[in-house]
C-alpha cells in the first residue's frame, strides 16, 4: 500500500464533493484509515457521520467532517 504524501489532499476547507473516502477522512482527522473502518464496522461514530456503503466501500459526509473538526460546513 502507497501511503499518501500530505500534498496528495487539499485543504478541508476548500474540498466541494459530498462525501470523502476512508483515506481523507483518515488524513483530515489524524488517524488510520483502519480506525475509521472499524468504526463503521462497530457503529460507533459521532452522531451525524454515518458512512454510506457504496459498493463495499465507505462514503463519509463531507459536511459532517467538517462540522467534526470544527469547520463551518
Amino acid at each position: 500500500m502507497r501511503y499518501k504524501s500530505k500534498t496528495d489532499f487539499p485543504k478541508l476547507e476548500s474540498v466541494t464533493k459530498p462525501f470523502l473516502t476512508t483515506d481523507e477522512i483518515a488524513f483530515y482527522t489524524n488517524l488510520s484509515p483502519g480506525t475509521w473502518r472499524l468504526k463503521a464496522c462497530k457503529e460507533k461514530y459521532p452522531d451525524d457521520l454515518r458512512p454510506l456503503r457504496i459498493c463495499r466501500r465507505l462514503a463519509w459526509p463531507t459536511d459532517a467532517v467538517k462540522r467534526l473538526l470544527g469547520l463551518s460546513a
